[in-house]
């Protein structure tokens, strides 16, 4: 039955601990893949279809009904280089409310690091984000989006984004086990962070005194990474740094977090 992993299936990677951890992180990302593929009908097209809608709606509301395009030509490329990663960092996020409530059993039960409840979920949004980036090359290729060597920069883009994901996942999955309404907090918040985030702008269209405390989002440099390969103006250093400096931050306090309340965690669930 497709979405069923049993402790025999686990138990017996505990031989290597690197190795086993990877094998059951493995297992898990795919058994979450496929546990929300196969009772779809259009399956992969979701990951796509959402986006798709969102950046087609935003790309309406600013360059056809106000005809102010943020950001820079081609408006549509420079929606889906910050849209596609939130999508990723947003459910990400909110399934790691659930993470160990939705498999309590299978938390308690395995001995492999906890942690791995955190990190698959974080795998397995990363790949659907993967799947979807067919969709911005599509795009950069149908509007004549100029690509430049900055591009490379995209890779570091994905590194610095997964562990920042991590790192708050990890503060908020044992959290959430202790104070219920924080998954309903947490949902607010990624809200208030969609639009506090330079997705539908720029850290450019700012007004210059907010440029500094831009920063501070660290999503700010994570999406600048992405937009230079086609939009170079958006690379700012300091704002990488600065993200970079609170991505780690953010997974040190996550373990730091994580180590501390484990045991309380599975007396609770």
């Amino acid at each position: 039955m497709v979405g069923v992993t049993s402790y025999a299936e686990l138990h017996p990677m505990q031989h290597s601990r690197g190795t086993g951890y990877r094998h059951a992180l493995w297992l898990l990302t795919t058994r979450d893949l496929k546990v929300r593929y196969s009772t779809s009908a259009l399956g992969y097209l979701w990951s796509i279809l959402d986006p798709l809608l969102m950046s087609a709606i935003y790309w309406f509301v600013f360059t056809v009904v106000f005809q102010r395009p943020f950001g820079t030509t081609p408006y549509i490329v420079f929606l889906l280089c910050a849209l596609l990663p939130w999508m990723w960092f947003n459910g990400a996020v909110s399934d790691s409310t659930r993470a160990f409530l939705k498999d309590a059993k299978l938390v308690r039960s395995t001995k492999i690091p906890r942690t791995i409840w955190v990190t698959r979920l974080v795998l397995s949004k990363g790949i659907e984000f993967l799947l979807a980036l067919p969709v911005l090359a599509l795009f950069a290729i149908v509007f004549g989006a100029h690509v430049g060597i900055e591009l490379l920069f995209f890779p570091l883009a994905i590194v610095l984004q997964a562990v920042l994901t991590v790192g708050i996942g990890l503060i908020v999955a044992p959290l959430v086990v202790f104070f219920r309404d924080l998954e309903r907090a947490v949902k607010l918040i990624l809200r208030f962070l969609f639009y506090a985030s330079p997705i539908v702008y720029g850290v450019s269209n700012l007004p210059e005194e907010l440029h500094f405390w831009a920063a501070f989002n660290p999503l700010s440099g994570i999406f600048g990474l992405y937009r230079a390969g086609f939009f170079p103006e958006e690379l700012d250093w300091f704002n990488v740094i600065v993200s970079a400096v609170m991505s780690l931050a953010f997974l040190a306090t996550g373990l730091a977090v994580f180590r501390a309340s484990e045991r309380s965690v599975l007396k609770e669930i």
